[in-house]
């Protein structure tokens, strides 16, 4: 017998068309396949056994062909303010974070796209242990599936995949969730509720420019010049910030920059001018976030007061600039620490090793 299909890693479209050839195959209608494929993200449950709307036969004989794989959750911690973490493991024991944020009526999502991460940025937890492997569609697109099967539910308003690893170093599958996340026929997440936040990987930039949707689009940057954030970001001798900056400006629709906030290294005046000038050759919106302590890697949070002068040097220079509210203080909601704390790490990837870069 051949191998099982995994649903979870096709498109919604392709999943429903692989389901109603399968039903015609088998003898039943066509729609049983379409009733079967709402089950995989829209209305998803655990088990083709648990979809209660097919026939029993046919549901065995679903499960004969075809698999539902499972994150399973590790850890979970829930904070004071509301946000909680999971920590997932996959079939290979590699673990991932995936962070859930209630905010004013939103329930955000902040997903992982790597087991690790290969660009060793230094004031990042995850950058410190080193990179495994990339995620497949099924464990990306899977971390809003199994939050969707907790009872209660939590389902996502908005999505950021500024989890564990740089997006657009895994563009293969991260094109397929975000058609998964975005589909009616999957979790029907408006585009403009999904942002992808990179380091400025120039390749995966340019790939994502060309989908249709309105994507959101959020640029780490956490140093305004060359010589800065190269002590900071690896990434930048291959990707320097100019050419991530020129990248930014053609992208056609909204962009953010990150920037975090390293006491005495990336938050004086100057710097602040620097980052509005940058912010103003293409219209983009900043958001300053405080260092979360618990996954500082040796570099100290600059101070709420001192935050609060940076972003009026910014705003007096007539960029729109906010400060992001800190979230899961008494948890390990940093990126990366609470699988630090359960993993050991691997050596950090150099920002020339490449090779797993997936541009179509």
């Amino acid at each position: 017998m051949s191998a099982r299909v995994n649903l979870l890693d096709l498109s919604p479209a392709d999943a429903e068309l692989a389901l109603r050839e399968f039903a015609v195959a088998q003898g039943e209608g066509a729609y049983r396949g379409s009733q079967a494929a709402r089950h995989l993200w829209a209305s998803p449950v655990a088990t083709f056994e648990a979809m209660s709307d097919l026939p029993a036969a046919f549901r065995a004989r679903l499960a004969e062909h075809f698999e539902l794989p499972r994150l399973g959750l590790s850890a979970h911690q829930e904070s004071t303010d509301g946000t909680r973490k999971f920590l997932f493991r996959m079939h290979d024991g590699q673990a991932i974070e995936t962070v859930a944020i209630p905010d004013d009526g939103r329930l955000t999502f902040c997903i992982s796209s790597q087991a690790g991460c290969p660009l060793a940025c230094a004031f990042c937890a995850t950058g410190a242990m080193g990179f495994a492997r990339n995620l497949t569609p099924s464990e990306i697109a899977g971390q809003v599936r199994e939050l969707a099967l907790l009872d209660p539910p939590l389902r996502a308003t908005n999505i950021v995949f500024m989890g564990m690893g740089e997006p657009l170093m895994n563009w293969k599958s991260v094109d397929t969730v975000l058609t998964i996340l975005n589909s009616p026929k999957g979790f029907g997440i408006g585009a403009r509720h999904i942002t992808i936040s990179t380091v400025g990987w120039l390749p995966g930039i340019e790939a994502l420019a060309l989908r249709p949707e309105q994507f959101r689009l959020a640029i780490s940057v956490h140093a305004p010049s060359d010589a800065l954030r190269a002590t900071l970001m690896p990434v930048n001798i291959k990707f320097p910030l100019d050419d991530v900056i020129a990248a930014a400006a053609t992208f056609d629709r909204r962009v953010t920059f990150e920037y975090v906030m390293l006491g005495g290294v990336n938050d004086q005046p100057e710097h602040a001018r620097m980052l509005a000038a940058l912010a103003k050759r293409c219209r983009a919106f900043v958001n300053l976030i405080p260092l979360h302590p618990g996954g500082a890697m040796g570099f100290t949070p600059t101070s709420p007061s001192e935050i609060a002068k940076f972003a009026r040097t910014i705003r007096g220079l007539g960029v729109e600039v906010a400060i992001r509210k800190s979230r899961g203080m008494d948890i390990a909601a940093a990126c990366g620490q609470l699988r630090v704390e359960r993993l050991a790490r691997r050596r950090p990837a150099t920002a020339d090793e490449d090779r797993e870069v997936q541009i179509p």
